[in-house]
């Protein structure tokens, strides 16, 4: 059971990563993909920018419904310590021993992989799909970060030149603040959730 890990705060969950989540499946024979919100990530601070928790469970329920390869998984937000990578991954790998895993991640991360905490464990645990969305980086640097990574951990990383979709889950939520419609850019009943919950907007 080939299985993608998209994380992220989902804040809001957008068209964009649904766009990527479909794409890397096809491209490379993935058989389900789970998108994990991060509960406690260790550099952001996602309740301050007007969505709690349920909220961005409850807007990443709506946008995968009806997609029977698309699956919520809540292991982190139901964590009460800050969420590290390894330690998630590490912890699926020895609770779900018949999926091999790919955890996806834009291309410009593999950059800072390094800087992870202890990335030789999280390296160990899965495949790195890195989707670019872009030609910010030139394809020579990218190649040669794939490998040097590849070389020093032992992991296989796959390239995948992903659709782009050019809004941010922070401009959405900018978007909303100044009253703009985001009906293109988000699922329909995410957006009818951020209107009727009054996200992102200030009192």
């Amino acid at each position: 059971m080939k299985t993608g890990i998209m994380g992220g705060t989902f804040n809001p969950i957008h068209n964009g990563h649904l766009i990527l989540a479909g794409h890397v499946m096809e491209e490379f024979g993935l058989d389900e993909i789970w998108f994990m919100p991060n509960g406690n990530p260790p550099h952001k601070q996602p309740e301050k920018t007007g969505a709690g928790m349920e909220d961005r469970l409850e807007m990443v329920k709506l946008a995968i419904s009806g997609k029977p390869h698309f699956s919520l998984q809540p292991y982190e937000v139901e964590k009460d310590t800050v969420s590290y990578s390894y330690e998630t991954m590490e912890y699926f790998k020895d609770a779900f021993p018949e999926r091999e895993f790919f955890y996806i991640v834009g291309a410009d991360s593999l950059f800072q992989m390094e800087t992870w905490r202890h990335p030789d464990r999280f390296l160990h645990t899965c495949s790195i799909i890195a989707a670019k969305r872009d030609l910010s980086e030139t394809d020579a640097a990218m190649e040669a970060q794939i490998r040097h990574l590849e070389n020093t951990y032992e992991t296989t990383i796959l390239f995948s030149h992903s659709p782009v979709f050019e809004v941010s889950s922070s401009e959405i939520r900018e978007m909303v603040e100044e009253g703009k419609d985001i009906s293109r850019l988000v699922p329909s009943d995410v957006a009818s959730y951020i209107s009727d919950h009054h996200l992102y907007r200030e009192e």
